[in-house]
């Protein structure tokens, strides 16, 4: 199992779960990053920056220190 932040531009991932508190939790449900979701990395900003993610139809970024807080499972594809 992986975080967000150690996966490799490109890679497909399922959400697993959350390691954060639940105010970062409810942030992310709120952005559509739930448990079951499956996501695709699309972007790492340099120097510790935001991530792009795909999710479903739409593009979001979130900050680094939570992408190490959600859980995921690679999706072969």
């Amino acid at each position: 199992m992986k975080t967000i932040d150690e996966l490799n531009i490109g890679e497909l991932a399922i959400i697993i779960g959350f390691n954060g508190n639940a105010e970062l939790q409810s942030r992310l449900v709120e952005m559509g990053i739930n448990p079951g979701v499956l996501i695709r990395l699309v972007k790492k900003s340099l120097f510790g920056g935001p991530l792009q993610l795909k999710i479903r139809e739409y593009y979001v970024s979130i900050r680094k220190c939570d992408a190490k807080d959600i859980r995921v499972s690679l999706h072969e594809s």
